[in-house]
């Protein structure tokens, strides 16, 4: 492992891996087989690394794979703005209480934010700030009862 792991440089977090490619698959537009991900990467990533780091990348759901030839060709499920929305999904998700998380991720939100997020949801759902959206959510705040 030597001098041999020494060329291919430092080892990174998988987490920075994954990353480094799914923008590389993004930017490609199509779909890639592990054999074009490797030829693409300047840091000199071993072919089988690739395949370890875009299956497990397919089972956690990121990417969609379809058989060509002898190997698979990898795609992301969604581009960078669906990515971030499931992380936040995920996130919201993961909590109990998803009034009170929502009710702070609207009183942080600036003037424009909201304005946009109330636009994104349509008047037939608008929450106009005396509801809360981007309002402070203080003593004020109603609740049922």
């Amino acid at each position: 492992m030597g001098a041999d792991a020494q060329e291919r440089g430092p080892k990174r977090a998988n987490g920075v891996r994954e990353n480094q490619l799914l923008e590389l698959l993004q930017r490609a537009g199509t779909a890639l087989t592990p054999g074009e991900v490797t030829e693409h990467l300047a840091d000199g990533l071993t072919y089988s690394s690739v395949v370890t780091i875009l299956t497990r990348m397919h089972t956690k759901g990121l990417l969609t794979r379809t058989a060509r030839g002898r190997a698979y060709a990898y795609a992301p499920v969604t581009d960078d703005a669906g990515f971030a929305a499931r992380r936040m999904r995920t996130v919201l998700e993961s909590r109990p209480d998803r009034e009170a998380v929502l009710a702070r991720f609207a009183d942080e939100l600036s003037g424009a934010d909201a304005d946009l997020l109330r636009n994104l949801l349509g008047p037939e759902q608008d929450l106009g700030p005396e509801q809360g959206l981007g309002a402070d959510r203080g003593s004020d705040r109603q609740t049922d009862g």
